[in-house]
């Protein structure tokens, strides 16, 4: 163990080193992977996003839309230029656990089980393209790293730090509010309460409610868009799941050998005399199950949770006596872990020739898999949604390129999701198209083309059906060509096999379109 001269670890002693090189190696995945297949959906809507800035966004707060403009200034638009803090944050999250585990009195053994536990999830997708995801594991991390360090030092002064963290975690995603709700109930079921007499804690809980206050006030401008996004999603898009499938999902999701840590780490949390000083933890995490298992919540979304659960279980295993028999027993499981993880990185990162991915998938049986109510193709959605977005605009493109001067200038291209939307805005402009117009999520608040009127439309159709489709537009136009059909084998199925239209004189404003379509989701 390395000491400071105060008779603290260094930050970054020798007992980090073995977390270190997973990390490493982390980051090294990351780069591999980094321009693999494509773009994903969300991040050309974020980048979107970061050409509109303000105060929120109908799916998403700020933070992380600011954080991406800032890249984008200092760095471009490449795939490596975005990508590159995601990959950094790959590595990090391998780091955070390793120091979970250090500051609940974990040594070398103990930080490296932690570390590799984290290097086997299947989290590093979130952790390849550039999402507000990337933050939120970050922040989950740092936020129960410092609460960690406030338990053993018993120092109510650092719930100012811990209300910071939780502040900018809620301008990222608002879903680091069910951290708060475990971590209330955790303070209440603990010798923690005592803390609720201090004013520190309740400085960090003004401090946390005052960054988050900027993304209340945009939804109290904007009729609560964010709300109206999440009664929405959860009717219409995400697959309900039973608790069972919820369980068998944590179990998936984290790397079925990490059953052997995270389990034993929640048992540490409420039942061994060194872990009950943290039992916060165990009843945080109690509460996090029960809320997300009654919302019928996807697989990842507790996700962010686990590196504690992963330093409480490997803590565990290094104290367990004979002492011999215990390190041996956490090396070899820390092996049997990363080599897990290794294994399954080509099912979580485009690192392999689509083709071979698909080989790949097939042999484990894992090529079919989403957390939304969609059909799945030959590839998993996080994969398909990486496929095809130029090749659609370059579609547009023709289409548009045949127009007459006269009617480019009159165009608008109308499409139905923010994956077309953002791809059209990304890659148009080589192809010198307008932006996109778009009723889908924050697309909507920013409205229609001011300077336009519908009088020549480029449309992407409303299903696969040319006859049903044909049948839609021709309610609102007064004329209707079928002028191509987008078409990729690897893309997700809603958006293959698409009819494209050419449509004139909308028989409506574009005002009252953009009322019409509205659709947060």
């Amino acid at each position: 163990m390395s000491e400071s001269k105060t008779g603290g670890r260094r930050l970054f002693g020798a007992d980090l080193f073995p977390a270190g090189v997973l990390a490493v190696v982390n980051l090294g995945l990351a780069l591999v992977a980094i321009n693999g297949f494509g773009w994903f959906r969300d991040e050309l809507y974020y980048i979107a996003c970061s050409d509109h800035l303000a105060f929120g966004y109908v799916d998403h707060p700020p933070f992380s839309i600011l954080v991406l403009k800032l890249v984008r200034v200092v760095l471009g638009n490449s795939r490596f230029a975005v990508r590159l803090l995601p990959a950094l944050g790959a590595a990090a999250f391998v780091l955070l656990a390793a120091l979970l585990a250090r500051e609940i009195g974990g040594k070398k053994r103990a930080m490296t089980l932690a570390a590799a536990s984290a290097f086997a999830t299947a989290n590093y997708f979130t952790l390849h393209i550039y999402s507000m995801n990337l933050w939120d594991l970050l922040a989950w991390s740092g936020i129960l790293l410092v609460l960690a360090r406030l338990i053993r030092t018993d120092n109510p002064r650092l719930w100012p730090a811990v209300g910071l963290l939780i502040g900018l975690g809620l301008e990222n995603k608002v879903g680091v509010g069910f951290l708060c709700l475990g971590i209330a109930a955790g303070v209440l079921l603990t010798p923690l309460r005592a803390h609720l007499k201090s004013r520190h804690l309740w400085i960090g809980a003004g401090l946390a409610a005052l960054l988050f206050l900027p993304y209340l006030l945009w939804n109290a401008g904007n009729g609560w868009a964010h709300l109206e996004f999440l009664r929405n999603a959860s009717a219409q898009k995400n697959v309900a799941v039973s608790p069972l499938g919820f369980f068998l999902g944590q179990v998936i999701y984290q790397n079925p050998l990490n059953l052997l840590v995270w389990v034993p780490g929640v048992w540490f949390f409420f039942f061994r005399k060194e872990g009950r000083r943290y039992r916060l933890f165990g009843w945080a995490f109690v509460v996090l199950f029960v809320v997300f298992t009654v919302q019928h919540g996807k697989d990842y979304y507790l996700s962010p949770y686990y590196p504690v659960l992963f330093a409480g279980g490997a803590v565990l295993w290094e104290s367990l006596k004979p002492e011999r028999a215990a390190r041996r027993f956490a090396a070899i499981l820390a092996g049997l872990i990363v080599l897990a993880g290794l294994l399954v990185r080509p099912v979580v990162l485009p690192i392999l020739p689509v083709e071979k991915t698909l080989t790949f998938l097939k042999a484990l049986n894992m090529q079919g898999h989403a957390g939304e109510r969609n059909a799945i193709g030959l590839l998993p959605q996080h994969f398909s949604d990486m496929f095809g977005w130029e090749e659609m605009v370059a579609l547009y493109a023709g289409v548009f390129e045949k127009l007459s001067p006269e009617d480019r200038a009159k165009c608008v291209i109308y499409v139905r999701n923010y994956g077309e939307a953002g791809a059209i805005d990304f890659f148009g402009g080589k192809y010198g198209l307008p932006k996109a117009a778009c009723c889908h999520n924050s697309y909507w608040t920013w409205g229609p083309p001011a300077d336009k009127t519908g009088e020549v439309m480029i449309v992407l159709g409303t299903s696969h059906d040319l006859q049903k489709s044909l049948d839609d537009l021709r309610r609102f136009f007064a004329t209707v060509e079928h002028v191509g059909t987008f078409q990729n084998p690897y893309a997700m199925p809603y958006e293959n096999d698409r009819p494209i239209f050419l449509c004139r004189k909308l028989n409506m404003t574009l005002a009252a379109l953009w009322e019409r379509d509205k659709h947060f989701i």
